[in-house]
């Protein structure tokens, strides 16, 4: 699936006048819900087009929602986030394991959600670099704090939506397995920690761009090697080694001529 280069979620694009691109902040009407983005990535793959899956996910209800005003909500959100993902990412979001069709719902997030991208590199990973993994009020009130410099339009949310758009954040950070534990006593919010992350996500992260890692809390230089690529001495080592002399020796001592002399014996008498 082509992508243009506002779809690459962690780098700073600018536009022609030189200011940041707006954040989508539209994204409160759906938190991470990998198992409802499962549901319409199934429904793509069976119908081949965006507009055919639209129809299909609200005529039949596939999300549960309790209205269709709910529905086409977050229909719209999620299909949004998915039409930035491959078809490989697609497959695995539908066929995976459940960790795996959560980090292809955080990938689609990072492509779309550019405040999503940037609080995991700008916060998250500077706690994991610090040392110091407890996320703090404070941490993210800075965050804001710089980020509304550039992104004018989180100021002029109203102080509910300001609200929403960071609760909406955070549970999505702790659905997606970056964020572990609740908000605590003292302004803590919860642990910074690497995803889980299989072999097949980290592939489709590679193909695509190295840089999504970073999303992951991941270092593109750091990866571990592929389990394919050092298995292969093992196998041209572990052949046996074959036994012939064993084999040898047992031919090699025949009992013929005990008959033999046996016979000559009688053929004298």
């Amino acid at each position: 699936m082509p992508r243009s280069a506002q779809d690459f979620p962690l780098d700073h694009l600018a536009t022609a006048a030189g200011a940041a691109p707006k954040y989508c902040l539209s994204f409160t009407a759906a938190s991470l819900r990998p198992e409802l983005a499962t549901v319409i990535a199934g429904i793509y793959l069976e119908q081949g087009d965006w507009g055919r899956t639209k129809a299909v996910v609200l005529g039949s209800n596939a999300l549960q929602a309790r209205s269709a005003s709910s529905a086409k909500r977050l229909e719209s959100e999620l299909r949004q986030r998915l039409q930035r993902l491959t078809t490989p990412q697609l497959e695995l979001l539908a066929k995976g394991t459940r960790d795996e069709r959560t980090a292809m719902a955080w990938l689609a997030v990072l492509k779309r959600i550019q405040i999503a991208a940037d609080v995991t590199q700008e916060v998250l990973t500077g706690k994991l670099s610090s040392r110091d993994p407890v996320l703090r009020r404070s941490d993210m009130a800075a965050f804001y704090e710089a980020t509304e410099r550039d992104h004018p339009e989180l100021g002029a949310l109203a102080p509910s939506s300001q609200q929403k758009v960071r609760s909406a954040l955070l549970q999505m950070l702790r659905e997606a397995g970056l964020l572990a534990g609740k908000a605590g006593k003292g302004g803590t919010l919860g642990t910074v920690q690497r995803p889980l992350v299989s072999p097949q996500v980290q592939e489709l992260l590679e193909d695509d761009d190295p840089a999504l890692l970073e999303g992951f809390l991941l270092s593109p230089a750091a990866r571990p090697a592929k389990a394919g690529k050092t298995k292969a001495p093992a196998k041209a080592s572990a052949k046996p080694a074959p036994k012939p002399a064993a084999n040898t020796a047992v031919k090699a001592a025949p009992k013929p001529a005990a008959k033999k002399t046996s016979a000559a014996r009688r053929k004298t008498a």
